[in-house]
């Protein structure tokens, strides 16, 4: 990359003239930090050239992942270490006086995602490359993220995430492969030389732009991927002049308007029917736009298109991204004339799904009207789908007329998107084993009896050379001296660090490591939200999005519950502890966001109560995004996964915290049951209803919420507390969260579970005051994490879906 540091600096004031034309003096930061970006980008488009021309003479199949979702985060600390280049660049700009550190402070977090989703998609693209598989992302350009979260007076409020209002110098625009997507219109249908055609007719055309951002991992310069990520945009720029003149101003640009809106902010809300319509047509928008462009990429290579699945992989990550299905076989017949069978088994054959949930409303399905208005040729091969599927179940089981009707894909006037998902795939995965477990046995019974092998598991991973070696540099470099470098490439090294589980000074170093990383985010903390915090206080953490089956309120309890015995007894906790929680609320989920406000009043009353501030404390962190994870993960005592057993797929930021050390404390749900298989029992603290109980519960309605209040004194206050006017200036606020819980009897299991998790905790608090046991338990976690590199994940991935060859 660079011979040396004074190699880096001719190129960097090269680059700097070039790119700014002005002195290195009169330039801003962001001029020292745009041309950094550039520098680093053109050699990288060096190595790319370079391997591209190396391996041609080898064709690869390539992966292609479909997904919404793109969280990644800042990519320029990340590229510098996996370059091995972090300490030349830094010394190189200090010796022209400038500091690295400020210019990472330039980079926005790119608005592309909003949690586990996107950051997963983020490292399995880190992994493809590290890994030697061709895969690209394939997603929308979004212009706003879903929003930047503030808190005013303890709510939240949203703000637009205007991540681009500076541009973004890791991406390329590329006008020249644009494709045309096609919505609304009608279907003229006719027959030539005995063959139906299909004319799509006087329909909305957009044009779908691509922006190019490069995938570069850790010491691999030959396998650089790309994100593509697509901006709708008009097909005419120019603007209805005749229109603007007469004054009609707002008709005059409404047309791009509406266009631009496609691509404007991920997830637009979609409680009314403009914004449901509005999340759909951004769905078939970056599908369409990404098999436009597979399709004429491939036609190219001179390959058949009767071989299209051995050389091309679709993955669909979740189901906004289903129709994938119906627009290939839409591309296969229509535009390279094939036959509805071997379209059909193209389709299938290339074509792959991650299911994400078991939640009934993320399971999409989306009204017939809708998808036949918008997509009137996309519904009819929809429809066609769902009759040879419905025809074939009847044949293949004759003693189950019901099956065809329960496994559908039409169902009354409702589109069934995960079964079409899994329909169309050749293979659909759960993301942990007892997800995987209850998909086949709950969720979609019947499909996994008619597709007995489609089925199959393959736990989440994320990538610990972002989560470990590039955000928590002392504990990483204590490793490598520990066990050499070889654990960046193989995560599965870590195991030896077991070992060191009996020698004090190595425990001790962990521990002081823990303590400079929570210095780090006590600083941060301060910055951002002039809040003063305890960097000698245990720190339990609870930091995702904020929904009611990942129970923040369980852990609210929690905290209520030791505020109210530290009140009548001084010296009932040993040791200070600071809770943090972190996360947003879809803006129109009234009920997460009133959760929110819930956390922000008690914080409030804690933090400014004498009694007890010095020995515990509350923050809730604004704005959680890639960048201050980097922060929270290393400097986390407690992992805080409570989720209702059964309801959270996996989880990733389990296995994030677990990297660097944090021990866990969950219910036996997601991958916190391969994380306690990992760690053992001693190592993990585990509370509450098993999956099986939960459902057994659930079908039984033999669950009474009003019977956990009336027999337990120490909750029957913590819910009268929600709407006595204990919290002052809130009114009746959270009477809603209270009649969830005693009115609507609970769904989410926290009464019941309450004592099981307080108990727990009350026994994780006695472990911690033993600290070389705690730091040892560190240690384990830590040393036994490398199973959940995603590394592992897209290698499972690759050889068992895609069919390719990891190196």
């Amino acid at each position: 990359m660079f011979f040396d540091k004074e190699s880096f600096k001719q190129a960097y004031l090269e680059k700097f003239a070039e790119a700014e034309g002005k002195t290195l003096d009169e330039g801003t930061s962001w001029d020292k930090y745009h041309a950094l970006v550039l520098l680093l980008k053109e050699k990288i488009s060096l190595c790319r050239a370079l391997s591209n021309e190396e391996y041609s003479r080898e064709k690869e199949k390539q992966v292609y992942y479909f997904s919404m979702e793109f969280l990644i985060g800042k990519l320029l600390p990340f590229y510098l270490v996996n370059m091995e280049i972090y300490n030349l660049v830094r010394e190189g700009l200090v010796d022209l006086n400038i500091n690295l550190e400020y210019l990472l402070e330039q980079e926005s977090d790119a608005g592309l995602g909003n949690g586990g989703l996107g950051r997963l998609a983020a490292c399995f693209l880190d992994s493809m490359s590290f890994k030697g598989v061709k895969g690209h992302g394939n997603g929308i350009h979004y212009k706003y993220g879903l929003f930047e979260q503030k808190l005013v007076n303890g709510f939240q409020a949203e703000v637009a995430d205007n991540w681009l209002k500076n541009g973004y110098p890791w991406e390329m625009r590329k006008p020249d492969k644009s494709v045309v997507v096609k919505y609304k219109g009608k279907v003229r249908i006719e027959y030539v030389n005995d063959k139906l055609n299909f004319i799509h007719e006087n329909y909305e055309p957009i044009l779908a732009v691509p922006y190019d951002i490069p995938v570069f991992s850790y010491r691999n310069p030959f396998y650089i991927n790309n994100l593509r990520l697509w901006s709708a945009e008009p097909m005419t720029t120019g603007l209805d002049l005749e229109l603007f003149n007469r004054g009609e101003f707002n008709q005059a640009i409404s047309y791009k308007s509406e266009v631009e809106a496609i691509s404007y902010i991920l997830y637009p809300e979609d409680s009314h029917n403009p914004g449901r319509e509005l999340r759909l047509k951004q769905e078939y928008f970056f599908v369409a736009a990404g098999l436009g462009s597979i399709l004429r990429s491939y036609k190219k290579s001179n390959s058949a298109i009767h071989e299209f699945a051995n050389w091309v992989a679709i993955h669909i990550n979740d189901t906004h991204a289903a129709l994938c299905i119906p627009e290939l076989m839409r591309l296969l017949m229509d535009e390279e004339g094939l036959e509805w069978d071997e379209a059909w088994e193209i389709t299938v054959n290339s074509t792959s799904y991650t299911n994400h949930t078991i939640l009934p409303e993320a399971l999409e399905k989306w009204p017939v009207v809708m998808v036949r208005y918008l997509f009137p040729r996309i519904y009819m091969i929809i429809e066609e789908i769902d009759r040879r599927y419905r025809e074939n179940i009847r044949k293949r089981f004759p003693k189950e007329p019901q099956l065809s009707d329960q496994t559908a894909i039409i169902q009354g006037d409702l589109v069934h998107m995960a079964h079409l998902a899994i329909i169309g795939s050749h293979s659909v995965n759960g993301v942990a084993d007892l997800h995987t477990r209850i998909l086949k046995g709950q969720i979609f019974t019947h499909l996994n009896q008619i597709y007995p092998n489609r089925l199959n598991n393959k736990t989440n991973g994320v990538s610990h050379r972002r989560f470990l070696y590039a955000a928590n540099h002392e504990l990483s470099q204590l490793i490598t001296e520990a066990i050499g470098p070889h654990w960046k490439r193989d995560a599965g090294e870590l195991q030896k660090l077991k070992t060191f589980a009996y020698d004090s000074s190595f425990i001790e170093q962990l521990a002081r490591i823990k303590t400079q990383n929570k210095h780090r985010l006590v600083e941060q903390v301060r910055k951002r939200q002039g809040i003063e915090l305890n960097p000698y206080s245990l720190f339990d953490v609870q930091v995702k999005r904020i929904h009611a089956y990942k129970r923040q309120l369980l852990n609210v309890f929690k905290i209520m519950n030791l505020y109210n015995h530290l009140k009548a007894n001084p010296n009932y906790l040993r040791e200070p502890q600071t809770f943090i929680f972190a996360g947003k609320a879809a803006p129109g989920y009234h009920y997460a966001k009133t959760l929110i406000k819930l956390i922000n009043s008690l914080a409030q009353k804690i933090n400014q109560d004498k009694d007890v501030n010095e020995m515990i404390k509350l923050v809730f962190l604004e704005n959680f995004n890639v960048t201050l994870g980097e922060l929270v993960y290393p400097a986390a005592d407690i992992s805080e996964q409570i989720s209702t057993a059964g309801k959270e797929a996996s989880g990733t930021g389990n296995m994030k915290f677990m990297m660097n050390g944090a021990i866990t404390l969950g219910t036996l749900d997601g991958a916190n049951v391969e994380i306690r298989e990992a760690v053992g029992d001693e190592n993990i603290f585990i509370f509450g209803l098993k999956a099986e109980e939960v459902l057994r519960y659930s079908l039984q309605s033999s669950y009474k919420s009003w019977d956990e209040y009336l027999r337990d004194p120490q909750l029957k206050r913590i819910l009268d507390q929600l709407v006595c006017g204990y919290f002052q200036d809130v009114g009746g606020e959270f009477i809603p969260i209270h009649d969830s819980l005693l009115h609507y009897n609970d769904e989410f299991f926290v009464l019941k579970d309450f004592n099981s998790y307080y108990e727990t905790y009350l026994k994780m608090l006695n472990y911690y005051s033993q600290k070389s046991k705690w730091f040892q338990s560190t240690l384990i976690n830590i040393a036994e994490s490398g199973r959940f590199s995603s590394d592992r994940t897209i290698k499972e991935y690759a050889e068992g879906i895609w069919n390719i060859h990891c190196r």
